[in-house]
């Protein structure tokens, strides 16, 4: 965790330009060296525009039945299909399963509602390839996690349907960023500073209104029939505050969710070559084993 918080304070995370390009290129080499490329098969394709990535393990026990569709992180200013390589390869190794990354557009260039729209985009092709809401698991590192509940929000209001289920990691469901978990480990997350966050929540919303507005904060939208969610985080991360209130909000409203913190983890530390790392993804892996099987379609 020191070499972390010293690498990362060494870097520029601010929104100018050139930082901003800069950040851009160490997330995508971060990716390049971390995936676990060997192990699995990648197919590149586009939907309208939109570059994706499928992501499928090499050995494989059973023809899957679902899959995962997953928004990577990086404050939604940041990040894309390498960065999104490295939890998408263990994820589909874990569980077998083919996962979907998508190369949403990226703030301050493109702001709100552009991700959103992108991720509807993706869904609706996989709709259209014949999946069915209650095979699609959605998942989302901290910006993606953001955008994973917005879609299910905006699914479960606007269409009734909901997907099968939420992987989080690290989720940014809160963008005002004014809980405790700011102060009490702001010296002790080395990926991760309030400046940054506001900053990166400053592009994304521009002036579409305010952080608090369930838009841009899912934490403060409805959870009404909300799908089971499995919520892991680090106990030294700025945005513990956020799963846990996330966590207490989709079970106050009756749904299932399972909240995991590791009290040795950081934000997204799933993505680091660990045993830490590998034992939060087994236990992923667990929860997708124990999801109920699908509804049959009627004959």
């Amino acid at each position: 965790m020191r070499m972390l918080k010293t690498a990362n304070s060494l870097g520029d995370k601010s929104m100018t330009p050139r930082a901003l390009q800069k950040h851009r290129r160490t997330l995508e080499i971060l990716g390049r060296m971390a995936s676990p490329a060997k192990f699995v098969h990648t197919t590149e394709f586009s939907v309208k525009g939109i570059p994706c990535e499928k992501i499928s393990p090499k050995i494989r026990i059973k023809k899957p039945h679902r899959i995962i569709l997953y928004a990577h992180g990086g404050g939604y200013t940041s990040g894309g299909l390498s960065y999104a390589q490295i939890l998408a390869g263990k994820m589909a190794l874990e569980t077998g399963l083919d996962v979907i990354s998508f190369d949403y557009a990226l703030a301050p260039e493109n702001k709100y509602p552009a991700q959103l729209k992108d991720a509807i985009t993706v869904w609706d092709r996989l709709m259209a390839s014949g999946a069915r809401p209650d095979q699609i698991i959605l998942a989302g590192d901290s910006a993606g996690g953001n955008l994973s509940l917005c879609l299910t929000q905006h699914l479960i209001s606007k269409r009734k349907i909901r997907p099968k289920a939420l992987l989080l990691f690290s989720p940014w469901a809160d963008m005002v960023g004014v809980t405790s978990s700011y102060e009490l480990y702001g010296d002790l997350d080395p990926v991760l500073t309030r400046s940054f966050v506001e900053e990166c929540a400053a592009a994304y919303i521009g002036d579409k209104g305010h952080p608090s507005d369930s838009r841009f904060s899912p934490i403060n939208g409805s959870f009404e029939g909300f799908p089971p969610t499995l919520i892991q985080v680090g106990r030294t991360e700025i945005l513990l505050d956020d799963s846990i209130r996330l966590y207490k909000r989709i079970r106050s409203c009756g749904s299932r969710a399972v909240l995991d913190i590791e009290e040795a983890g950081w934000h997204v530390y799933q993505q680091m070559p660990l045993p830490m790392a590998a034992d939060a993804i087994k236990r992923l892996g667990d929860f997708v084993r124990q999801l109920p099987s699908e509804h049959k379609r009627n004959r």
